[in-house]
């Protein structure tokens, strides 16, 4: 099977450690548009969308996050499959008519979800344990799931993960890599020293080791993402 073409929706604002992580977790081929400098797909001619986390919020009054949010409505109303990591996942959320608000807290650093579905085999977090450990690093939730949309995973501090047809989002990072979670970490200036160094000092190969496991739904998506595809092929035939 060939591999799927991915329009990969990069709001990061130019990190670079962002395609990295993806192009090494993801088996497709990925065509990158930096939608922080307004760069938008001009057809939905691919087999599936993937958006990245940001450090800017959804419901900024920002002209590039509405026509992200309004682009990524319109692939979903044609069925492009969907998965949006953090920011992405909010993105997602919001483009599905969901609600998304500042929790007045972050959640950073490696924590444990729990799957309220751990029984569904066709779910984005098939064959991860039902308490999981994941790098964390989100100041906004989803407050409000969208319409006809399931919850997938949680923790004390809200949605981790849901689903809606085809659009899957999740709160955490499964893409981060050690260097990765410690960069991201020491940007939060806004947060005690003490906490970050708390963190810092939780980035271990054991803590990264556990965090692993969830990196095992990039692969669900890229299964989910052929499925699709050869399911629109023989509709076609």
């Amino acid at each position: 099977m060939t591999r799927p073409r991915l329009a990969f929706l990069d709001a990061s604002h130019g990190d670079s450690s962002t395609s990295r992580n993806f192009r090494r977790e993801l088996d497709a081929d990925l065509v990158e548009f930096d939608v922080t400098d307004g760069r938008l797909p001009d057809h939905f001619d691919y087999d599936g969308v993937v958006i990245s986390g940001s450090s800017s919020s959804v419901y900024w009054d920002e002209p590039w996050i509405r026509s992200l949010v309004s682009w990524v409505a319109d692939a979903d109303e044609r069925g492009l499959p969907l998965l949006g990591v953090c920011f992405g996942h909010q993105v997602v959320a919001a483009a599905l008519g969901g609600t998304v608000e500042d929790m007045g807290a972050f959640e950073l650093g490696y924590n444990e979800i729990e799957r309220t579905r751990p029984d569904d085999t066709d779910d984005i977090l098939a064959g991860i344990d039902e308490r999981f450990t994941v790098f964390t690093s989100h100041g906004d939730r989803v407050t409000e799931l969208p319409s006809g949309a399931d919850l997938l995973a949680e923790n004390e501090f809200g949605v981790h993960a849901f689903r809606r047809n085809h659009a899957f989002g999740v709160q955490f990072h499964p893409e981060y890599d050690t260097d990765t979670a410690e960069a991201i970490t020491r940007q939060k200036e806004f947060l005690p020293d003490e906490r970050i160094r708390s963190v810092v000092d939780g980035i271990t190969p054991e803590n990264y080791a556990a965090a692993c496991e969830a990196k095992r739904l990039f692969d669900n998506f890229v299964g989910y993402v052929n499925r699709a595809n050869a399911g629109s092929v023989e509709s076609a035939a």
